[in-house]
């Protein structure tokens, strides 16, 4: 038996996912998603469900109008004017949905087997008979008789159906379950038998794969996995592990997956978990030390697939965590090169901001870099320690000891606050080969998301000579006097 043969991709992202709590499109977001899911060559597009509403099913008109290479299917209930609201909206097929556990036929339906077995047969033949692709659907199949379930798909099967599908509406199957139940479908059924199933339990990609190794011929799916509840089976995992695991090509082009999710989040409002597989923030984000060091050597050593073959890109995140391997790949990006001398000084810089419980992002990285950069340098001026005495009774006060062009300077000042005073304990450390002025002094949090790390920007003049220098520390006061002896250098050379 030839595993996973013409396996074929309904996407639901539109009409189950849509009934995520909270979640209501456009008629225009629907239209980009729809587009953005034929792109990536997905065989069946259900658009919605065509009774809902007459902007429903506009936006439904409005995707059927497009042109795209999917099937636009809209889902029905047994009902023919259900299918009558599908005609309206130029459908290919519709995705009829007969409820066949005991507990919704009696529940939530009010009738019995017969009923369903009659309603059923009639809808099918009318939807036939308007020139509808009918893919016939069990709804809570896994909590249903299965001879009563297998006797309605032969009807359905006499009354002209094209496909099948065995829904897990409340995620109740496991994998060994799902597998003997294809196994059995997919022999006796004459017709394609899909799989839809939900993920309360966490197996829906689990079954959906076991489904489609036992004999399945179509996946019911959403983008990001979204859907009610815990939501449905996620497609970019379901066809990853085809492609990956299986060695199964899909027809999907995996680099549009990343756009997809992101538009689909951005669309629906429903976040990515960061740790979700494949389209989570964190999928290719490396921070340990001894992950990256394996990277720089070869990518598989810490990745299973490269992230561009998702339409993505690799991140490396500095924090605690970070070893020289991980600094060294993140300045590279940046198009920066440093000695062993500095880039040990930069590395001691993100750990420090590591152990303040922050992550250093790029543009941390690029102003901590640049601030090392300038210190190492030809300095004449070089700071040797400095002591703050500040207080609510003490007039803050400043020492300092420097070296200047090889002899040490020792001096003291106070001022308005602990910065004013250890600035003006500098200069007056310098005037032996200078009088410089501080003429801007500003501080600002370093854009990118940290509050661990500030950035002091100064000017500073000489004889008409005026430069600018800033400083970045997890200390206010220190990034001050880094920002200002590098000022003080640019000055004196």
């Amino acid at each position: 038996m030839v595993l996973f043969e013409n396996v074929r991709f309904l996407d639901t992202t539109l009409r189950d996912g849509e009934q995520t709590p909270g979640v209501a499109l456009t008629c225009e977001e629907k239209l980009w998603i729809a587009r953005k899911l034929d792109e990536m060559g997905v065989h069946i597009i259900e658009a919605g469900s065509a009774i809902t509403s007459e902007g429903e099913r506009n936006a439904i008109r409005g995707i059927t109008a497009e042109g795209l290479d999917s099937e636009i299917c809209s889902y029905c209930r047994i009902m023919k004017q259900d299918v009558d609201y599908a005609l309206e909206c130029d459908v290919d097929s519709i995705h009829l949905v007969a409820p066949v556990s005991d507990l919704h036929i009696n529940v939530k339906l009010k009738k019995d087997r017969q009923a369903v077995r009659e309603m059923s047969t009639s809808v099918i033949e009318y939807a036939k008979d308007h020139g509808l692709i009918v893919e016939f659907s069990g709804e809570d199949a896994s909590r249903a008789d299965f001879d009563f379930l297998k006797s309605l798909y032969q009807d359905g099967i006499d009354a002209g159906a094209d496909r099948l599908c065995y829904c897990d509406t409340v995620g109740m199957l496991v994998p060994e379950k799902t597998e003997a139940i294809f196994s059995e479908l997919s022999s006796e059924c004459s017709v394609p038998v899909s799989i839809h199933c939900h993920d309360d339990f966490g197996l829906s990609v689990s079954n959906t794969i076991a489904a489609l190794k036992a004999g399945a011929g179509e996946a019911h799916m959403t983008i990001n996995g979204i859907g009610e509840r815990a939501g449905n089976t996620s497609l970019e995992e379901v066809v990853m592990i085809l492609e990956w695991l299986y060695d199964h090509r899909t027809g999907i082009k995996s680099e549009e997956i990343y756009k997809t999710s992101r538009l689909v989040s951005r669309l629906t409002g429903i976040p990515v978990a960061i740790n979700k597989s494949l389209v989570g923030g964190n999928a290719f984000t490396h921070e340990a030390g001894i992950h990256v060091h394996g990277l720089l050597a070869d990518t598989s050593t810490y990745e299973p697939l490269k992230p561009e073959v998702l339409g993505r890109e690799r991140k490396i995140v500095l924090g605690k965590h970070a070893g020289k391997s991980s600094v060294t790949l993140a300045l590279k990006e940046l198009g920066l090169e440093v000695d062993d001398s500095q880039l040990n000084e930069i590395l001691t810089r993100v750990k420090e901001i590591g152990d303040h419980g922050k992550h250093v992002t790029d543009s941390d990285l690029q102003t901590i870099a640049d601030t090392v950069l300038n210190i190492y340098r030809e300095s004449r001026v070089k700071l040797k320690d400095f002591t703050i005495v500040s207080g609510n009774q003490v007039m803050p006060t400043a020492s300092v000891r420097i070296t200047v062009d090889g002899e040490e300077v020792v001096e003291a000042d106070i001022g308005d606050g602990p910065v004013d005073a250890v600035v003006k304990g500098i200069r007056k450390a310098v005037s032996g080969i200078g009088d410089v002025q501080l003429e801007e002094y500003h501080v600002d949090a370093i854009t990118g998301g940290t509050d661990a790390l500030v950035e002091v920007r100064v000017k500073l003049s000489k004889d008409g000579k005026m430069v600018s220098s800033r400083g970045a520390r997890t200390d206010i006061i220190t990034a001050s006097v880094e920002a200002v002896i590098n000022a003080i250098n640019q000055l004196m050379n």
